[in-house]
């Protein structure tokens, strides 16, 4: 796969060895890290080698990948540090909650009782929900 890294990304940087980091996993296309600031104990984040801000810019054939890594990663977590859970979280945009704009994806291990909160907002009106579906079903 084509690699473009940005000289003034961090995690560009970190994700082609420029700064050391505490690596879990890497191949030729990925490296997944501890967060330097975890939500819980074990959070990692996978890095693409290739810069991309968003996952609106980032490759197809990177895609198609992360996930992959996303499950390898996962289960050795899960099976290391006997979470009960994971969240796999992918923020875009400032509004999402987007810090570092180079596309990463948080591994967030989950324990019982644990003080990490993700919160969503719960919609009811079924029709609204239809109406939308119908618009954004327009767009492909």
């Amino acid at each position: 796969m084509k690699k473009v890294v940005n000289d003034d990304c961090i995690f560009c940087k970190l994700a082609n060895g420029v700064i050391p980091t505490n690596a879990i996993y890497e191949d030729d296309d990925f490296k997944v890290i501890m967060d330097a600031n975890p939500a819980s104990k074990g959070h990692c984040i996978i890095l693409p080698k290739t810069h991309a801000a968003n996952l609106y810019e980032l490759p197809d054939e990177y895609c198609e990948k992360i996930f992959l890594v996303a499950k390898k990663c996962g289960t050795v977590l899960k099976e290391v540090l006997e979470c009960e859970g994971l969240n796999v979280l992918q923020n875009n945009g400032e509004v999402a909650g987007q810090t570092v704009f180079h596309l990463h994806v948080h591994l967030i291990p989950r324990y019982k009782d644990d003080a990490v909160h993700i919160k969503w907002v719960e919609h009811s009106d079924e029709t609204d929900i239809a109406e939308l579906a119908e618009e954004i079903r327009k767009g492909f």
